[in-house]
């Protein structure tokens, strides 16, 4: 069995909490560190993975109108039919 340290444990225990979502502030008053900047310092690298589950959410978020098909054309759900 390999040797796992003590940091090793809390590196691992940090990265799981930012993949899955954990605020940034949260995870790094878990850690005891002075500020938010040097959690991200240490673990930003993990942030651009889920800058593509950030851009889905956000198009979610501000996508006006829910859009339906009709006859092969897309229009807005309160679009008046002729």
């Amino acid at each position: 069995m390999p040797v796992i340290r003590f940091h090793d444990l809390r590196h691992t225990a940090a990265s799981l909490m930012l993949n899955h979502g954990i605020p940034v502030i949260v995870v790094s008053r878990r850690l005891g560190h002075a500020k938010p900047s040097i959690t991200l310092d240490v673990y930003g690298h993990i942030i651009p993975s889920m800058q593509a589950e950030a851009a889905e959410k956000m198009d979610e978020l501000v996508t006006p109108v829910v859009m339906m098909q009709v006859s092969r054309e897309l229009l807005p759900l309160d679009a008046k039919l002729n």
